[in-house]
């Protein structure tokens, strides 16, 4: 207001003409629009006429509101103040807007660059919610789980954050609420909901989004971490435990050596009592079943070690299976077997020993578990470039959840635990004695169809060892 007082004083003193002394009211309308905004600039746009006519009032003794130059000057100043006001008004949200931008990405980075930091042996939720909350300056932040089940927080809640975020997963409800200044978002990865993210303060729904996204690569990235731990500490298991059994196997070969030698011995001397011979007897029984459970050991330790050389040697699937029956005929003598085999002189290469023990240990799975009197049924069946063997009998049916791991060195079906008694090797055994030659295992069990064990063979074997 100063200086157009003092410009209009300098108009008259020089006494400038109207539009000179325009140009130089318009240098102060023009600052006073961009720094103040519009309404200011009008108001010194107002002043600047009434000055300026004052002047000319009193020098040429006329009544302002007969002068049109004071209307016309005052209707362009207000338009100069009207557009540059608004320009500047534009210039500046603009920057406002780039620069709160600009501190965005800039804590979207932080964010990033701090969840990649994190020590992955510890759940990671309670230190996510933190450091949103100390990141992006919130009042409070909540993080639900849905893995673990757990709601983790950070700031000050009025209220009890744990329903509000299971609810957001559970009902999928990602929404901002500008007038409590809330924010939920489901957090997803790919299009599976895994949890969830509530925060309160000062923030936007393209922020939201980015620290959901980010917290889902983070619960990702641990349980991948867990997972690989979790791999890797059961192969150390697994490796501890073929040592050991190892160990144990070659140990126990040179006593049960020496017991069935005496046994049989004891047998061979005669004069026993019928007491005394079954007692002989029961010691070479069992004797054998030992020596039987070492060299099982013994093969599943050599098998995961890959310390196994296969044989590759032609041999027939009808010849394959009557030696396996001739091994377990007493086992069988009781039972109802039939064997179907499609192509009885079709010749696969194999390793004779691993095939044996394969087939060996499905036959008597389907003594032990079958229903007495129900038929085992044996087939040998040409698909393709593989054999499929399949022991086939009637019996408790193994359960969905249990069809895979049923094949896992120690596992029992729960249905199968009771019912005889068992190591859970072997099948574990007939499973790498498949996949050595190439092949492949698994089950199908139904109660009107029964439980039908299978092993798909290539009818050749490229390479000689494992």
């Amino acid at each position: 207001m100063v200086a157009v007082i003092l410009l209009a004083t300098l108009a008259h003193w020089f006494s400038w003409l109207h539009p000179e002394a325009g140009l130089l009211y318009l240098l102060v309308v023009v600052p006073i629009a961009l720094l103040c905004g519009f309404r200011q600039a009008v108001i010194v746009s107002l002043a600047a006429v009434v000055a300026h006519s004052w002047f000319a009032v009193q020098e040429r003794h006329f009544a302002i509101a007969t002068d049109p130059a004071n209307s016309i000057s005052l209707v362009v100043f207000v338009l100069v103040a009207l557009m540059v006001s608004r320009l500047s008004a534009r210039v500046t949200a603009h920057a406002r807007g780039a620069e709160i931008g600009e501190r965005q990405m800039h804590d979207l980075y932080e964010f990033t660059r701090r969840t990649l930091q994190m020590n992955l042996h510890m759940e990671p939720g309670q230190e996510l919610a933190e450091l949103v909350h100390e990141i992006f300056e919130l009042e409070a932040v909540a993080v639900f789980d849905a893995d673990l089940h757990e709601v983790y927080q950070a700031g000050f809640w009025s209220v009890d954050p744990q329903e509000m975020a299971q609810n957001v997963y559970y009902f999928e409800t990602s929404d901002d609420d500008p007038d409590l200044g809330m924010g939920r978002r489901v957090v997803r990865l790919g299009s599976v909901p895994i949890g969830s993210l509530v925060v309160r303060g000062d923030t936007n729904p393209l922020i939201n989004n980015a620290i959901a996204s980010l917290i889902a690569i983070t619960f990702d990235r641990y349980r991948a971490f867990a997972n690989e731990s979790r791999i890797e500490t059961e192969r150390r298991t697994e490796q501890l435990r073929a040592t050991v059994l190892d160990s144990l196997a070659h140990a126990y070969k040179t006593p049960l050596t020496a017991i069935r030698a005496a046994s049989t011995g004891l047998g061979e001397m005669g004069h026993l009592s019928p007491g005394q011979a079954n007692l002989v007897s029961l010691i070479d029984e069992q004797t054998t079943v030992l020596g039987e459970l070492t060299t099982r050991l013994l093969t599943t330790a050599r098998l995961d070690a890959g310390e196994v050389s296969i044989h590759v040697a032609p041999l027939s699937a009808g010849s394959l299976i009557e030696e396996v029956l001739a091994a377990l005929k007493d086992r069988l003598a009781s039972m109802k077997v039939s064997v179907e085999i499609e192509k009885e002189e079709l010749v696969l290469q194999c390793d004779r020993q691993l095939m044996v023990m394969l087939l060996t240990q499905y036959i008597d799975n389907a003594c032990k578990y079958s229903h007495f009197g129900s038929t085992i049924t044996i087939r040998a069946l040409t698909v393709g470039a593989e054999e499929i063997f399949s022991v086939h009998s009637y019996g408790p049916v193994i359960p969905m959840a249990d069809r895979e791991r049923i094949f896992d060195r120690y596992y029992r079906s729960s249905n199968y635990s009771n019912r005889a008694p068992g190591t859970g090797i072997g099948l574990s055994v007939a499973k790498r004695a498949a996949q050595v030659h190439g092949g492949y295992v698994w089950v199908t069990s139904d109660e009107q169809e029964g439980t039908t064990f299978f092993a798909a063979i290539p009818l050749t074997v490229e390479k000689a060892s494992s």
